[in-house]
């Protein structure tokens, strides 16, 4: 049986967690002598040693103090509690420029918290006010394909309910699986489908994040939805409505893929959003997500579209997207 997503250092060399607890001697020991003195013979022994030296990458569900600590490290710095979260996609990270009263902290800096590397992701979160309602927003977020794990994937959505958020605005840059739609189009997600091969809240459950099985059926607020909606049509603005299936990356789907994709009903696809929706339903909180579709990943005529022209694309769209993110925030 082939263990996926393993991780030897327990946690991923890009990430400050492991230096941070090694200075204090309280979360990180070394496996080393463990695996001298154990030597499994079967998958689901090598499961359970990696599960126990925390190195299975799902087994980190329970980092309950880390987020206390980097929202400690936030509020010493900015005293404002945020009543929305808005987590700013590929070339969408322009509206954190817009906040009045801002206070900016780049991710490195934060203790424990993961470090944007992909490209049109400046990393950094913003705390300040969006029309005078207090709000933290994210320029960037991470992803499984960059190797992080996924507690560390949805670490900022958690470090904004622990700040106060208990809105959730998730944008991010999609394909378009659906022919008839074009590159720029904003699409209003429905729901979700799940396709990364995991999940963030496996491992032990943190009763203090939320239950054990939290629902999915309504993971997107049916009311909010209905009122972005009504603001996209008072705005005289099209507004697609669909589907986002979530993959891990960093392949782009394949043709049989994208046929795939599109008979289970999904209408966007991308490599982020759904875990963190999952996190924040976790929390319970509500929860928005709308996509720019940056390019069409249709299996007729599908033309690769590479970073720079998702982000070209994402940043031609970023006003459409800002105006109504905007007008969202001020009806709440």
């Amino acid at each position: 049986m082939a263990i996926h997503h393993f991780d030897v250092g327990g946690v991923h060399p890009i990430s400050r967690s492991a230096h941070d607890a090694q200075s204090n001697n309280t979360h990180y020991k070394s496996p080393e002598k463990h695996e001298k003195a154990f030597t499994p013979t079967s998958p689901s022994r090598v499961v359970c040693l990696a599960v126990r030296q925390g190195r299975l990458h799902n087994a980190d569900m329970t980092h309950f103090d880390d987020v206390m600590a980097a929202r400690d490290f936030v509020r010493e710095r900015a005293n404002l509690i945020p009543e929305v979260s808005l987590t700013l996609g590929s070339g969408l990270g322009g509206l954190a420029d817009e906040l009045t009263n801002a206070i900016k902290i780049p991710y490195a800096e934060i203790p424990h918290f993961p470090v944007s590397t992909a490209p049109g992701h400046a990393g950094a979160l913003v705390l300040g006010e969006l029309g005078h309602r207090p709000v933290v927003a994210f320029q960037g977020r991470v992803h499984y394909y960059e190797g992080y794990t996924p507690g560390q994937v949805v670490f900022p959505v958690r470090v904004a309910h622990a700040l106060g958020a208990r809105v959730f605005v998730i944008t991010s840059a999609a394909g378009g699986l659906r022919a008839e739609w074009k590159a720029g189009d904003l699409m209003l997600h429905r729901d979700f489908i799940n396709f990364t091969g995991t999940n963030p809240l496996i491992g032990p459950n943190e009763p203090r994040f939320g239950e054990r099985f939290p629902g999915m059926f309504d993971a997107y607020d049916p009311q909010l939805r209905e009122r972005v909606k009504q603001l996209a049509r008072a705005r005289d603005q099209e507004l697609r409505d669909g589907v986002y299936i979530g993959i891990s990356g960093p392949t782009y789907a394949s043709r049989a893929e994208l046929v795939a994709y599109r008979a289970w009903g999904a209408d966007a696809i991308g490599m982020s959003t759904v875990p963190e929706v999952i996190a924040a339903r976790h929390l319970g909180a509500r929860v928005i997500g709308i996509s720019t579709i940056t390019d069409l990943a249709i299996p007729e005529h599908h033309e690769h579209a590479g970073e720079q022209e998702v982000i070209r694309v994402a940043q031609a769209s970023a006003q459409r997207l800002a105006g109504l993110v905007r007008d969202i925030v001020a009806t709440l």
